[in-house]
């Protein structure tokens, strides 16, 4: 399946060039190509997205340009096309565009982080001083972005279990040296830490503020290597630093051996990854409701990771690594 930019349905803003480079960069040149779509679907096993009542139409799936949500665009992509829509990609590079581009209708439907998309319309709605609304509970956080969307004309479909949150990583060996599976246990450790992070990490409460109040561990240092980058990983790795901040939806750190510690006292709100729709496409077109909610229960953390993995570090295409995710699972035929 090869899926292409819609040009007769303007967003009201280009696409910028810097953006598909970017997926260029991520996952070949012809990832913005004509979709292939038969006119007859054939009869698939059953569980497959093809058992939905029929369905027809031309829906744009949309949403932010990076690695994880060009996969998740194209995993929502297939699953459609696979239940009988023609569906165009697009991807632009902040969540202000495509938001207002859902909300009119130019696109339809788009994969999102359930915190982060709570307080974006929090603020948008009560402005920057606004008492958050997020939280680690998955349930309270949609239920939240459900009432924020709802006023807007925004559906909020099943959440993932996946979801993509700030994590911290040591490596093995200190994890098996001193017994550490949790955050609870590093802080409980009370060896004093250096951790290697983003420059703005010291002062914000879901990375070393919140390390140090909600688990008490004691950071000595913060080195600014970045979220996630080869040097921040490097850093833990060589024990220059013993704490490394990175994603949940991480999935090299088995090469360099690191891994997660649980954040098992919810320091981190719920981003789990969460289909919003249109609502009046999905009143026109109720099919997507019962395709995208079929995924919620397959798209696990661990098989988001491996996706983005396939790409960043195998470069293969979104497009494929997503048909291959879906055919594995048996929700497409």
């Amino acid at each position: 399946m090869r899926l292409r930019m819609r040009s007769t349905r303007a967003l009201g803003v280009a696409v910028s060039l810097s953006a598909l480079a970017a997926l260029s960069a991520c996952g070949g040149d012809d990832a913005f190509t004509e979709p292939t779509t038969d006119a007859t679907e054939p009869e698939s096993e059953p569980g497959t997205t093809s058992d939905v009542a029929a369905a027809t139409g031309e829906i744009t799936v949309g949403g932010a340009n990076f690695t994880e949500m060009l996969v998740m665009q194209n995993v929502y992509a297939a699953l459609l096309e696979d239940a009988g829509f023609t569906v165009d990609i697009i991807s632009v590079d902040n969540r202000e565009t495509y938001a207002a581009s859902l909300e009119s209708g130019d696109i339809d439907v788009i994969p999102e982080y359930a915190a982060t998309m709570a307080e974006f319309l929090n603020i948008e709605a009560n402005g920057e001083a606004a008492e958050p609304v997020a939280s680690s509970d998955v349930d309270e956080t949609v239920t939240a972005l459900t009432e924020l969307a709802e006023p807007l004309g925004l559906t909020v479909l099943e959440p993932a279990e996946a979801s993509s949150q700030n994590a911290f990583m040591v490596s093995s060996s200190f994890a098996e040296e001193n017994a550490l599976t949790t955050l609870s246990d590093l802080g409980a450790l009370g060896q004093p830490i250096v951790l290697a992070a983003t420059a703005e990490c010291p002062e914000r409460p879901f990375c070393e503020l919140g390390l140090e109040e909600t688990y008490g561990i004691d950071i000595t240092e913060v080195i600014p290597l970045g979220y996630g980058t080869l040097e921040t990983k490097t850093s833990v790795q060589n024990d220059e630093s013993q704490l490394g901040l990175t994603g949940t939806t991480d999935g090299s750190l088995d090469q360099f051996g690191l891994v997660l510690l649980e954040d098992d006292l919810g320091l981190q709100n719920a981003d789990n990854l969460v289909p919003m729709v249109n609502a009046d496409s999905l009143a026109e077109f109720p099919a997507i409701g019962e395709v995208l909610d079929g995924l919620s229960s397959v798209l696990t953390t661990e098989a988001l990771a491996a996706m983005i993995l396939s790409v960043d570090t195998d470069r293969e295409l979104p497009d494929d690594v997503a048909m291959e995710f879906l055919t594995s699972e048996g929700l497409i035929g």
